[in-house]
């Protein structure tokens, strides 16, 4: 009697194999991540268990799951994303960057690495639709990942939004190295001086309807998770709805993460990550892991590089750290870049700038990815 028979015996008519046996324990190095090292607790936690559960026959795949009901209320409608969005917004505050328009040129920078790991994804031999979801790995925003993902390439989704969680909970250990790289120490020393524009409140309350009206007009793909934003933005920003800013803030955000951790995990079953009995080993899920990487890393060092950029145009009046914060990671690569800074120097206190960088980042991520929606949809036909 082979393993798999041995464990088909002991569970009974459970379909259950040593891929799957694998899969348990992928997914409870996800709840180790989660707990012991506090890697993103709040999704890697509900997407290892949701892992565990995926392999004991209770995956999307299974019609008579509770997690595929889940799954297809807010994962194949969308609205996970867009409620978590609503809740993300209503986190941020986008003075620093209404104060320092430039910051902008920095967020753009920062979407390199969704093309640039698109067109490596079209080389290696994997189809546009699902090299374009691969690449929005490189925006490090989980939502946006997933909402293009789940229109593009559903198959992939359970790789994919892992990957883009994982990247986004190793930023402190990722980018640090590449920032020390990419920079020389006397950059990382120029402080910047913080005199931004005075910002009216009206203006804040009306940036995000100019906002959601723009993007939906330009980039009509992007409309649903620009508006949840923006939404989530206008509630913070009205200061007469505390009670509904409150709650997209912490229960509604923390609900639909719960269950959007859930599905995810539950798409992670052995046959889509590691073995499937009739197409072998499941390569592609390496390489999507390694390619969501390189997408990670090419934001990092186009940010560095153009941060660079404004730094020799400004006279060294830029400091080159904050263009590695001009990706989707609120508000965590912001703080990341600040305290960079501060290491070299105790005095310098970048993090406003940073923030600025940082809050474009996520406009940028969004609007990058609604666009390549856009357009691979086009070309494909799809929708």
């Amino acid at each position: 009697m082979n393993l798999g028979e041995l464990l088909l015996s002991v569970f009974g008519g459970l379909q259950f194999g040593w891929a799957n046996l694998v899969m348990l324990i992928i997914g409870g190095v996800l709840i180790y991540l989660a707990v012991a090292k506090e890697y993103e607790p709040v999704l890697l936690l509900p997407i290892g268990f949701g892992c565990i559960l995926a392999n004991l026959g209770m995956s999307v795949y299974n019609p008579e799951s509770f997690l595929k009901v889940i799954y297809d209320a807010g994962i194949k409608t969308e609205l996970f994303p867009l409620v978590i969005f609503i809740g993300v917004g209503a986190m941020i505050d986008f003075r620093p960057l209404l104060a320092q328009p430039r910051m902008v040129l920095l967020g753009a920078a920062g979407q390199f690495g969704i093309f640039g790991a698109l067109i490596l994804a079209t080389v290696l031999g994997f189809k546009l639709n699902e090299a374009a979801s691969i690449g929005v790995i490189g925006a490090i925003d989980g939502p946006t990942a997933i909402f293009v993902t789940s229109k593009l390439a559903p198959d992939l989704l359970g790789p994919i939004a892992v990957a883009a969680y994982s990247y986004m909970s190793l930023i402190p250990i990722i980018q640090p190295p590449i920032m020390k790289l990419m920079t020389t120490r006397q950059e990382r020393l120029i402080r910047m001086e913080y005199a931004p524009v005075p910002v009216s409140n009206t203006v804040v309350v009306a940036f995000p309807v100019i906002v959601t009206v723009a993007v939906s007009l330009i980039a009509p793909a992007a409309a649903p998770l620009i508006a949840a934003l923006m939404l989530g933005n206008l509630l913070r920003e009205a200061g007469v709805v505390d009670r509904l800013s409150k709650a997209a803030q912490n229960e509604l955000i923390n609900v639909a993460t719960l269950f959007l951790g859930l599905a995810i995990g539950a798409t992670m079953t052995a046959e889509k990550f590691i073995f499937d009995p009739l197409t072998g080993f499941q390569w592609r899920t390496l390489g999507i892991m390694a390619l969501g990487l390189l997408a990670f890393i090419l934001d990092t060092v186009a940010g560095l590089l153009f941060g660079k950029l404004m730094a020799f145009l400004s006279g060294g009046k830029i400091n080159p750290l904050i263009g590695a914060c001009g990706i989707s990671a609120f508000p965590m690569a912001g703080r990341l870049s600040a305290r960079a800074a501060l290491e070299e120097d105790p005095d310098n206190f970048i993090l406003m700038h940073a923030m600025g960088s940082n809050t474009a980042g996520q406009l940028g991520s969004v609007i990058a990815g609604g666009v390549l929606l856009a357009i691979v949809s086009k070309i494909l036909g799809i929708g």
